[in-house]
């Protein structure tokens, strides 16, 4: 499957209504978490949709990075459909957004029980587990020393 990525405004209105539909399917119906999806984040102009589809442009795996005032992004509403889960597609659609934030430290509130996934990834625990919206989440951070790829190795010999 090939990475999508974009800006609120190259979405087109298929697109955006089958990513705000998988949002939808996934946090309130299946998770039964009644909460403020369309937060107004998503019209930001530093917001970057990301997600994996089908051949048929079914969107199965989804996150947005959003743009935070000191230069973090932040990794949010990260969501595979049941179709698409076990064929990990929530791990290639993490590592193409890592690849987009490059060398930038990256946040994100982890679902608990997903914590040990994003330590997978080299993400920490930067604080105490916390209920939201009845649902336990854990504070995680990729610091900028290790966000993205590795740094390439020290060139010797000329060009330094």
């Amino acid at each position: 499957m090939t990475p999508h990525v974009a800006r609120f405004a190259e979405l087109t209105t298929p697109v955006l209504y089958a990513l705000l539909r998988l949002r939808a399917d996934v946090f309130v119906v299946e998770q039964r978490c009644a909460y403020p999806d369309l937060d107004g984040r998503d019209l930001e102009p530093g917001t970057r949709h990301v997600w994996l589809d089908t051949d048929g442009g079914v969107p199965l795996a989804y996150l947005r990075i959003l743009e935070e005032r000191d230069g973090t992004a932040r990794i949010g509403r990260v969501c595979v459909a049941p179709a698409g889960r076990g064929r990990g597609l929530a791990r290639a659609v993490l590592a193409h957004a890592l690849d987009l934030i490059g060398p930038r430290p990256c946040v994100l509130e982890a679902q608990a029980h997903l914590a040990g996934f994003y330590t997978s990834l080299g993400f920490v625990a930067t604080g105490p587990e916390y209920v939201e919206d009845g649902i336990p989440h854990v504070p995680m951070r990729r610091a900028a020393a290790t966000a993205g790829r590795p740094p390439a190795p020290p060139r010797t010999g000329a060009g330094r």
